[in-house]
């Protein structure tokens, strides 16, 4: 790379080499870990070492030696959009270390990505934060406005039934959930990600293992959370689901007043939207002829 200029001081000309799909070296591996842990805070290690990193997800990166310096991750996934099923992929872990910001090097990466899967999606997505919007339109990618569906709910008396709370901490329950995952039927049929289970196993390691539930006589699973009256529903894995109004009336509490989808449910409910006001925007760029559906919400459990 070329010697660039900074405050009137030379920089030492830095060879950085590309790198992707490196899962299994363990020098570059780690360093992606600690990239990740230093920027986002995010922790790998257990999904790795869980076997949940496959090559579905494959990162493209720049290293100095044996330390990744930046990144652009690549996620292959199944899309279920209007009942159809698309190829997609998803950009993320989008970093750059701090002492290697300004030279670039996350739109090299980005180059890379579009040129080697320019033919391989029908839909290629990310989500970006607020400090980087105007990045990724350089890139053909627009904007896409998420909706947040909710129902007002009050449970009857008596109907509540709470599952068996998996822990991820035991193998045993690990497994049966990401065999659950892996033969689930897509949560929506208007828009939902499928083939996803190693995203997911990733959610219920880090973000979400205080609240996995287990409906064993209908072999469900259930991620969810009562906050100050509303009913957080992440995600519902099976291969069979029991009906949504049923669903809800055995997993909401006493104090429950409003369910809050985290996906795009099926229709057929009278629920309200809202626009999704989180720290995220959804940016897309489709392939001609693909037109997404108007009001939709990724789900969060299959976001990488």
């Amino acid at each position: 790379m070329e010697e660039v200029h900074k405050n009137g001081w030379r920089e030492k000309v830095m060879e950085l080499r590309f790198v992707k799909g490196y899962r299994e070296d363990a020098a570059l591996r780690e360093s992606f870990f600690s990239l990740a842990r230093q920027v986002f805070g995010i922790q790998f290690d257990s999904w790795y070492e869980n076997g949940y990193w496959t090559g579905k997800y494959i990162p493209f990166s720049y290293c100095l030696g044996e330390r990744v310096v930046a990144n652009v991750s690549v996620s292959r996934i199944g899309l279920l959009i209007e009942g159809e099923e698309r190829r997609g992929i998803q950009i993320g872990t989008v970093m750059v270390d701090p002492e290697f910001r300004g030279r670039g090097l996350s739109g090299k990466l980005m180059e890379r990505v579009l040129a080697e899967f320019e033919r391989e999606y029908d839909l290629m997505y990310l989500f970006a934060n607020h400090s980087v919007l105007d990045f990724y339109p350089k890139f053909g990618f627009t904007r896409k406005e998420e909706h947040i569906f909710s129902l007002p709910f009050k449970r009857k008396a008596g109907s509540g039934q709470l599952g068996r709370f998996l822990d991820m901490g035991d193998e045993r329950d690990r497994q049966l959930l990401f065999q659950l995952a892996k033969r689930r039927r897509p949560i929506s049929s208007t828009f939902a990600a499928t083939g996803t289970e190693e995203l997911l196993m990733f959610y219920c390691l880090n973000v979400f293992k205080d609240c996995i539930y287990y409906f064993e006589e209908e072999e469900w699973v259930g991620i969810f959370e009562e906050q100050e009256g509303e009913l957080h529903l992440y995600d519902l894995i099976g291969g069979s689901l029991p009906d949504i109004t049923s669903i809800l009336a055995r997993i909401a509490g006493e104090e429950t007043r409003r369910i809050i989808f985290h996906f795009t449910p099926e229709a057929g409910l009278p629920f309200d939207l809202s626009t999704h006001a989180g720290s995220e925007i959804m940016f897309v760029r489709a392939a001609e002829g693909l037109v997404l559906p108007e009001k939709i919400k990724h789900p969060i459990t299959s976001q990488a």
